[in-house]
């Protein structure tokens, strides 16, 4: 057995791509070489900076074994004419390697055929991996990639340098874009000039650490954040902000990291901490720090890509161009502030949302109209909603994309409105709203804090998923420019964190309403399709947070959405009640029994043979008939009266308890007899069961143990 290394040496790759990247060659090259035999299970370890990524494989066979393999060729009535080979049998045998009378024959499902037993000889590794590798390095995904050699056929992300592959001592003769494979890798750019060849795959870390080069990403976030530690505790009291995104990033900004404590002017502490941290973290890639007390100090730290700044120039030369974004912020706050935001939203006449959409005016208009309409549904006791602040809110939320500060630092939209709105001394319930417009940005941060904020965050969203699918534009398969789905599984978590009760049919009926008469309408397409689109839309979203954040089984998620989606917070009740419920013993065999019932119709109405309008106990004949549409007559009042309250587990609960009469029924009467009345009065029975009892959560959704 023998260990594998790969590693494509790159131009510096953006760091958000790095990590993507790295995962994919790991499992192509593991793939590759499990489907060609050559190893037996094992995991493939990727490594990676911003200047290459590699995979390092252990126990891959030196070859392939040997293998007999049984071929299908013509059938014999095409193989043979009055016993005579035709040339098809002849170009059969030519094929695999062996004369026709050495020709076997077999019988399948689909008749009789030629065969003959090949013996495939097995490869070498190296000959394989020479062979097949370069198409998985071509195929792995980069957001972008480019050209880089005139005339040649192959992208990749940044231009390839150089690539090591090596199977133990000896190198494997691939090649890739130009780049013929050896042992000669390429330590850090400053620190250590100049190739580094690779001996063994087993000294690949270590060999490259003496040239400066920390390939494990693992290793490097370890080395910067003891190294920010380290930093702070020269400040006493003070704490470097945690931010896994930002340490991700610097990881992959760097081969050899070491971290710089700077500083800046006290006097820029009095702009608001959003602007500060968001001009260090995201524009210089900055931590911040923090006092004892939580507030921000006028410190930050920097983490390099190199071995430390003994003489200061670095951290200077940090300190400068920070002082230098702080002085342009702080003077964008000042001027910005001149122009009030209710002055700023005529201004919005000439930003555009979307080339077809129209203006933010527009939107802000749609936007102020759609909270007007759900607010009237939240202002009651449990959702009390200041309908003007949230109105007010929705006209002025998209009034900071006229601000300079956003211009500049575009990170903030929203942000700074709300920060603006609070300076302007506008009411908070406003300012708020306007603050939280785009939360949440994803699954795990916080949604709008106020029932204003939520209402303003929600129509925003309707309102560009509306318009966006009314164009046709809807997400296709991986593809969603406009981040549809990001918008989708924000309401869905809005919804239910607040416990709105919001009808998605009538939200985004209402969304699209927005844009009647306007210039955008003329462009819509498929508009009769628009409703089902966006039911199934969601219905995919709320898939997703039932099973992958709220962790609900798929066959629950699949029982509940098939009774209905559009109320999101009733969705999430019948689920947790359908959880609760199927710990019961009663619960498996009534979805048995569902199941069974669901399939009894169907064939039913493929055989012609309907149900009745409505069940006539008259003609229940049997008493085990008479006895389950009894039960079914008395059950079906308590369960309504449970589903008014939204007692989802007392209702299910009660159409448990029809278990004993449904069994009883399938043991004792036939439904499929021939008369027809009859039939007919016992399929209406099991049609009325089915209709009454499947509001909740369709049970023939949900698999049994015996179906496991």
């Amino acid at each position: 057995m023998a260990d594998f290394l790969l590693e494509i040496g790159l131009e510096e790759i953006p760091a958000r791509m790095v990590d993507g990247a790295r995962e994919e060659l790991a499992r192509r090259t593991q793939e590759l070489l499990t489907r060609e035999n050559l190893i037996d299970g094992g995991s493939a370890t990727g490594f990676s900076t911003p200047r290459r990524i590699s995979v390092k494989l252990s126990g891959v066979k030196a070859s392939q074994a040997d293998l007999k393999e049984e071929v299908t060729g013509p059938s014999t009535k095409v193989a043979y004419k009055d016993g005579v080979t035709t040339p098809a049998a002849e170009a059969f045998a030519k094929k695999v390697g062996v004369s026709v009378d050495k020709l076997t024959k077999i019988t399948n499902a689909k008749g009789e055929y030629l065969a003959a037993t090949v013996e495939k000889k097995g490869r070498g590794a190296a000959d394989v991996l020479a062979e097949l590798l370069p198409k998985e390095i071509a195929s792995i995904y980069w957001a972008k990639n480019m050209y880089w050699r005139a005339g040649k056929p192959e992208r990749f992300v940044r231009p390839v340098r150089w690539i090591v592959a090596k199977l133990d001592d000896k190198v494997v003769p691939l090649e890739f874009a130009g780049i013929k494979a050896g042992a000669q890798s390429e330590g850090h750019r400053v620190l250590h000039k100049g190739e580094v060849k690779i001996f063994a795959p087993a000294d690949y870390a270590e060999t490259l650490e003496k040239a400066k080069v920390i390939v494990s990403p693992a290793d490097r976030k370890k080395r910067i954040e003891k190294a920010l530690d380290a930093a702070t505790r020269t400040i006493p009291g003070a704490r470097w902000r945690a931010d896994n995104a930002l340490i991700n990033t610097v990881v992959n900004l760097t081969e050899y990291p070491s971290v710089i404590l700077g500083s800046f002017d006290k006097q820029f502490l009095s702009l608001p901490e959003e602007v500060l941290v968001t001009v260090m973290r995201d524009h210089q890639k900055y931590f911040a720090i923090e006092d004892a007390h939580g507030k921000l100090a006028p410190y930050f730290l920097a983490v390099l890509n190199t071995d430390g700044d003994p003489d200061g120039l670095i951290r200077h030369g940090n300190e400068r161009v920070l002082r230098a974004r702080f002085a342009d912020a702080q003077f964008f706050w000042e001027t910005d502030q001149k122009i009030p935001l209710k002055q700023r939203v005529e201004m919005l006449k000439n930003v555009t949302f979307q080339k077809d959409l129209g203006s933010y005016y527009d939107k802000a208009a749609r936007m102020a109209r759609l909270v007007d309409i759900g607010g009237a549904d939240f202002d009651r006791p449990k959702h009390k909603i200041d309908r003007n602040a949230s109105h007010e809110a929705a006209w002025l939320a998209k009034a900071d994309l006229t601000t300079e500060l956003v211009k500049e630092f575009t990170e903030l939209q929203g942000v700074v409105g709300g920060l603006y709105a609070r300076a302007q001394k506008l009411p908070p319930a406003v300012s708020d709203a306007i603050y939280d417009q785009y939360k949440p940005a994803s699954m795990e941060d916080y949604v709008p804090r106020t029932p204003e904020a939520a209402m303003v965050a929600l129509a925003d969203k309707a309102d560009s998923i509306a318009g966006m699918f009314a164009l046709g534009m809807q997400p296709t398969g991986s593809k969603d420019p406009f981040a549809l789905r990001r918008a989708a599984n924000g309401i869905v978590k809005t919804i239910v964190e607040h416990g709105l009760p919001v009808d998605l049919r009538i939200l985004f009926r209402e969304a699209l309403a927005g844009y009647k008469g306007s210039a955008a309408e003329k462009k819509f397409v498929k508009l009769d399709e628009y409703e089902n689109a966006i039911t199934a839309f969601f219905r995919e979203r709320l898939e997703f947070y039932l099973k992958d954040v709220r962790g609900f089984a798929y066959d629950e998620v699949g029982a509940v959405l098939a009774a209905g989606s559009d109320r999101v917070t009733d969705v999430l009740t019948r689920a947790e009640a359908i959880a609760t419920v199927r710990k019961t013993p009663d619960f498996e065999p009534i979805s048995v029994a569902f199941k069974r019932i669901k399939n009894i119709l169907r064939q039913a109405k493929e055989a012609g043979k309907l149900p009745a309008q409505e069940f006539s106990a008259s003609l229940a004949a049997e008493p085990a008939e008479k006895v389950l549409a009894d039960a079914v007559k008395n059950t079906a009042p308590r369960v309504t009266e449970l589903r008014k309250k939204h007692d989802y587990a007392g209702a299910l609960a009660e159409i448990a308890k029809l278990r004993p009469a449904l069994d009883t029924f399938f043991d004792k009467v036939m439904v499929m007899v021939d008369d027809g009345k009859v039939r007919a009065n016992r399929l209406a029975l099991l049609s009325q069961m089915l209709r009454d009892f499947s509001t909740i959560a369709d049970f023939s959704e949900i698999v049994t143990q015996t179906e496991k």
